[in-house]
């Protein structure tokens, strides 16, 4: 639970600093578009609901499903293996991404069932 508090608060950090601090938003070797396309597009709230759905325990609400699937699938895939391959997760990423594609497989359900006619 440590390690998971650990994540979501440098995920938001990052986050934050990426939006103020363009130096910070982008490594040499990580994909710019990871920063400049798809952590824009979706709440810091919701980030972090989803993170916890696939590095932990919890449950996205329909509202940030809704954020997720209007993100892309492309974005979600690149941002939560990002977060799996980092030195303290990787000897689970399998697991996270598998966890990551039920997560976009639920969302897109939902959203389309919450969705007007």
């Amino acid at each position: 639970m440590v390690n998971l508090n650990v994540i979501m608060v440098s995920f938001v950090i990052l986050v934050v600093a990426s939006n103020f601090i363009p130096s910070l938003a982008v490594e040499e070797n990580e994909p710019k578009k990871l920063w400049d396309q798809c952590v824009v597009k979706i709440s810091p709230k919701c980030a972090l609901h989803i993170i916890y759905q696939v590095f932990g325990n919890g449950v996205a609400s329909i509202p940030c499903c809704q954020e997720l699937v209007q993100e892309g699938k492309e974005c979600h895939d690149s941002l939560v293996k990002y977060i799996a391959d980092r030195p303290s997760l990787i000897g689970n990423e399998p697991k996270y991404l598998q966890k990551r594609d039920e997560v976009w497989a639920h969302c897109v359900s939902v959203s389309k069932a919450s969705s007007p006619a």
